[in-house]
């Protein structure tokens, strides 16, 4: 059921129920009538009439009679069968037998820390106690700096983009905590500079410019240093204010001279005591760098190539869907190979003139079939402005999928999508995908006004087909009336608390729908979302 709000009452759109196909040999039943529109409210009413749920109660015998209605509207009847169902698929959503391996966030959270107490351990087995000032100092330098290298090590595999990381725990997810990591690892490093430089000026009776020259004159802890400003420059560019008045291209050139800062701190620790002490510590710390290099190197340059050579992607077709929006259509050999599941996206690299060099995130706006991928973009800047201007033939480069924003989330019968502005794209995915009988699934629709609804008729066909309710929340963001209040949702959706919700919309929106969520009711835990700022 269809329902588009505007203003505080919600008017209910005249419903279609949904075409079924018959059996051969059953007994067709008249359709039943659309409901009737509610009525606004009477003129010079005190006050305005509060949301309401607009989906009617109805008796099983009812419920069976709209299961077997057929719409009259034979123009409506051709606009449903035009979304053509995506093939069965299981629970999980991915039309593959084979498992998809997922490394749950606890766990991954706990290698983390035990990779960290390793290294403490190796640090203890080999500290000296003594009550000496210069000790003090160099015991502190050496545990700072081993936590550091080892944190540098988790930052690159954090974005190795290795699959079974990525789909468990979420691009966005390990985005924030490569960027929390990356604080942590400067303090350390600016914790080891000042500890080793006070350990050394005290051991050798000397001020700290003196020590400091006295330093740099070792070709290891000058290879540090040079790594050192290497990775204050990312961390510098990598601030909110600084990296949205930079071209992505300059933040990712950045970016990559935290290679060269690994390979410079990599050459400083193994001339140092701690790694430089013992044959064995020495080979299991070369093993970790060596893991972690191969790693990023295979799922970063390795994987892509190959898939680009085995599904030979290129752009198909591209389609007006609204003002400023095209869908892009991409076909390729075996895709289905590829695995994506609905509301996972991938990182898009469409070779012509203007786009090769940056590899762009979108989601999948619906389902795999027929060797063909689609996504669906708005205008926002220059690279998704030259999306529109794509031509049929052109190769593409696509990484992934990526994201967390799936079925195997799902942990109730009920589902609530909550979508705003061009956020819809995942959630129309997994509005036709994700099982579940009439009433099971739920996708609100955030948007400024009727022109800036994406995929409308495609989410309407959805909704007849599957008997789901579907509303369209619509007005400005500064308005008067806040239709994603708790006391909203929850008119919209009454059993609120016992669903599952799935939200992707613009940063601000999806921060404020979560606050609302959560006073609704809605645990954290069932609240999934993906910031595709940060994947």
């Amino acid at each position: 059921m269809t329902t588009e709000a505007s203003h505080p009452l919600y008017v209910p759109l005249a419903p279609l129920a949904a075409p079924r196909a018959e059996e051969p040999r059953r007994r067709r039943r008249p359709p039943v009538p659309p409901a009737r529109p509610a009525e606004p409210p009477a003129a010079g009413s005190a006050r305005p009439a509060e949301p309401v749920a607009t989906r009617p109660a109805r008796s099983a015998r009812s419920a069976r009679s709209a299961r077997s209605a057929r719409p009259a509207d034979p123009v409506a009847a051709r606009s449903v069968r035009s979304v053509r169902p995506a093939r069965p698929v299981r629970p999980s959503g991915v039309p593959s037998a084979v498992p998809v391996l997922r490394l749950a966030p606890g766990r991954l959270r706990a290698g983390v820390v035990a990779g960290a107490g390793a290294v403490g351990l190796l640090w203890g087995l080999q500290a000296r106690p003594s009550a000496r000032l210069d000790v003090l100092f160099a015991s502190g330098a050496h545990l700072t700096g081993l936590l550091a290298g080892y944190g540098v090590l988790v930052l690159l595999l954090l974005m190795a983009r290795i699959p079974a990381v990525e789909h468990g725990v979420g691009a966005d997810r390990l985005a924030r905590r490569h960027a929390l990591g990356g604080r942590y690892v400067l303090g350390l490093i600016a914790a080891h500079a000042v500890l080793a430089l006070c350990g050394h000026a005290v051991h050798t009776h000397a001020d700290l410019v003196t020590a400091a020259g006295d330093l740099l004159s070792y070709g290891a802890i000058a290879a540090a240093t040079a790594g050192t400003v290497l990775l204050v420059a990312v961390g510098i560019t990598s601030a909110r204010s600084v990296r949205r008045r930079l071209r992505h291209e300059t933040w990712r050139a950045v970016h990559l001279g935290a290679l060269l800062a690994a390979a410079l701190g990599f050459v400083h620790q193994l001339a140092g005591p701690d790694i430089a002490g013992g044959l064995l510590t020495r080979w299991l710390w070369s093993l970790a760098h060596a893991v972690v290099a191969v790693l990023l190197v295979w799922y970063r340059i390795v994987v892509p190539v190959r898939a680009a050579l085995r599904h030979d992607l290129r752009v198909a077709e591209v389609r007006d869907e609204g003002p400023g929006v095209v869908s892009v259509l991409i076909r390729g050999r075996g895709v289905d190979r590829l695995r994506a599941e609905p509301g996972q996206f991938f990182r898009w690299r469409f070779l012509r003139r203007g786009l090769w060099a940056t590899a762009l995130p979108f989601s999948l706006s619906a389902p795999v079939r027929d060797d063909t991928l689609r996504i669906t973009v708005k205008a926002l800047g220059d690279h998704t402005r030259r999306v529109r201007r794509l031509r049929p033939g052109t190769r593409v480069l696509a990484t992934g999928p990526f994201g967390a924003l799936t079925a195997h989330r799902r942990t109730r019968r009920k589902v609530l999508l909550l979508a705003g502005g061009v956020g819809i794209t995942p959630l129309r995915a997994l509005f036709e995908t994700l099982p579940g009988g009439p009433g099971d699934v739920t996708l609100l629709y955030r948007a400024s006004d009727s022109s800036s609804v994406v995929l409308r008729e495609e989410l309407e066909a959805i909704a007849r087909e599957r008997r789901a309710d579907l509303h369209f929340l619509l007005g400005p963001s500064d308005g008067s009336f806040d239709p994603l209040a708790p006391r909203a949702l929850r008119n919209l959706v009454p059993d609120l608390a016992a669903h599952d919700v799935y939200l992707c919309g613009p940063p601000a929106m999806a921060r404020a729908a979560t606050a609302s969520l959560r006073r609704a009711g809605v645990p954290a835990s069932r609240i999934h979302s993906e910031d595709f700022d940060h994947a």
